[in-house]
């Protein structure tokens, strides 16, 4: 085959991406190939002062990275308990899970008192 019988095809497709990947939860599952230490460190240099790291006790989780942001509108431990729940069952070992977390506060009835 010679150089004139060659035909290349390429797809390309490409995104912003933001740093870190993740907007608003990361979960590290016990024996994942990236370790607590790295992934703090690399935080704190992406986005200083932006996430709060939460070691855990339970069996295949080791620590849970939160968004500040999330923090100031929900407390950790109902943030925790929500996980504990809906995520952490589904988390094998090994893994590093990114978790979607959008908290929508929604206030009814407001009564305004007017000074008469």
């Amino acid at each position: 085959m010679n150089d004139l019988d060659k035909t290349y095809t390429i797809n390309l497709s490409f995104e912003e991406i933001k740093l870190p990947p993740f907007q608003d939860i990361l979960v590290l599952a016990k024996n994942s190939v990236q370790g607590k230490i790295g992934l703090s460190k690399s935080f704190e240099l992406l986005v200083p002062n932006g996430f709060v790291t939460i070691d855990i006790n339970e069996a295949n989780i080791e620590t849970v990275f939160v968004n500040k942001h999330i923090l100031t509108k929900i407390t950790k431990e109902k943030v925790l308990h929500i996980l504990e729940e809906n995520v952490f069952p589904f988390i094998s070992e090994g893994e590093l899970v990114s978790v979607d977390f959008k908290v929508n506060i929604s206030i009814k009835n407001i009564v305004i008192k007017e000074n008469a």
